[in-house]
C-alpha cells in the first residue's frame, strides 16, 4: 500500500480565472457538504435534534416572512447597484462563472442546497450559540470573496442579520431558508439571462 506524503500536499490561493467549471462546482459542493456536516454536528453537540429544526411549520405564515425579506433584499440590491459601480460590488467573477452558462434546473438545485446547508449551520447552530449579531459577522467573513469591498460585505452582514431576525420572529428555520433560496435563485437567474453590455 502506497503511503500518502503530506509534505507534498500544498494549498495555494486560486484566482477565479484559474478555475474551470468542474473545479468550481466541486469546490461549491464540497464546501456545502462541509457546511452541512459542521452544522449537523454542532446542533447535535448542542443536544438538539436537527430533524426538529427542519420540521415543516403548521401554518404558512413563515412564507410571508421569507418572501417579504427576499423582496426587501432584492429591492435593496437593485437600488444599490444603480448607484454603485460594478467594481465596488466585484466578487472576483465567481458568481458570473457559477451562473452565466448554468442550466436553470441547476441554478435551482444550487440555490436550494446552499440555502438549506448555510441556514442550518448559521441560523440553526451558530445563532443558537452566539445570537444574530455575531452570527452575521461570521456569515459575512465566510463570504470571503466580498471582503475586498465594504459595500457587499455590509450587505451580506445586513442580509444575515435579517435572516436571523425572521428566524427569531417565526420560530422556524424555513423562513430564512425561503429567503436565502429566493435571493440566490433570482440573483443566479439575473446573471444567467443578463444581456452582455
Amino acid at each position: 500500500m502506497k503511503k500518502f506524503n503530506f509534505r507534498n500536499f500544498k494549498i495555494k490561493k486560486v484566482e477565479a480565472k484559474d478555475l474551470n467549471d468542474r473545479l468550481l462546482l466541486v469546490n461549491l459542493y464540497i464546501t456545502q457538504g462541509l457546511t452541512l456536516f459542521i452544522g449537523l454536528l454542532w446542533i447535535i453537540l448542542q443536544r438538539r435534534n436537527p430533524l426538529h429544526l427542519l420540521s415543516w411549520p403548521e401554518t404558512p405564515q413563515f412564507l410571508a416572512w421569507g418572501l417579504g425579506l427576499a423582496a426587501v433584499v432584492l429591492a435593496a440590491d437593485m437600488l444599490v447597484s444603480r448607484f454603485v459601480t460594478d467594481e465596488s460590488m466585484d466578487d472576483g467573477g465567481i458568481n458570473e462563472m457559477l451562473f452565466r452558462k448554468r442550466p436553470v434546473w441547476h441554478i435551482v438545485v444550487i440555490a436550494a442546497i446552499v440555502a438549506v446547508c448555510e441556514e442550518l449551520l448559521f441560523r440553526g447552530a451558530v445563532q443558537h450559540a452566539f445570537g444574530p449579531y455575531w452570527t452575521s459577522i461570521l456569515f459575512a467573513l465566510i463570504h470571503v470573496r466580498y471582503l475586498r469591498h465594504w459595500i457587499p460585505t455590509g450587505l451580506v452582514f445586513a442580509i444575515s442579520y435579517g435572516l436571523g431576525w425572521i428566524y427569531i420572529q417565526t420560530g422556524t428555520l424555513w423562513a430564512p431558508i425561503v429567503t436565502h433560496f429566493v435571493v440566490d435563485l433570482v440573483m443566479g437567474l439575473v446573471i444567467r439571462f443578463r444581456r452582455e453590455s
